[in-house]
């Protein structure tokens, strides 16, 4: 089930600079920080009352994120529903046709997560995920 907005997902030329403006300037408080190798993208999570602003920086040039960034510039690049049940989730869209970008959940930053492809969505990139114990995909 569906429970909250987990994190709005925002794609940066760079992350140090951002968190000028969210960490320093908002006082937003930065509960995760690192590379995630297989998906080009170094990851940082801020967080706001009961959910997170996750700022996305690409490592490399060959990946989704790096050409999100050339074509659309900096902005918003994604929400994601936190979910008790990820797997489940996944399951429920691909039986109601929704058109999906993972077929089966996969770690990152947030906990297991897995995409639906913007086509299916007005637009919109969607992903869910479910944290892990400590509350993050560490």
């Amino acid at each position: 089930m569906l429970t909250k907005i987990h994190h709005v997902g925002v794609v940066v030329h760079n992350a140090d600079e951002a968190m000028k403006f969210y960490r320093d300037a908002l006082g937003l408080k930065v509960t995760a920080d690192r590379v995630i190798e297989d998906q080009g993208v170094r990851g940082v999570l801020l967080e706001i009352g009961g959910s997170e602003i996750e700022l996305l920086e690409p490592t490399r040039e060959d990946t989704g994120v790096a050409k999100f960034l050339a074509t659309r510039g900096e902005g918003m690049h994604h929400i994601c529903f936190e979910s008790d049940d990820v797997d489940a989730e996944l399951d429920g869209a691909r039986a109601k046709g929704i058109e999906l970008i993972d077929q089966k959940p996969r770690l990152g930053l947030a906990g297991m997560i897995c995409f639906l492809h913007p086509k299916s969505n007005h637009g919109v990139l969607v992903e869910f995920a479910t944290p892990l114990k400590d509350g993050h995909g560490h």
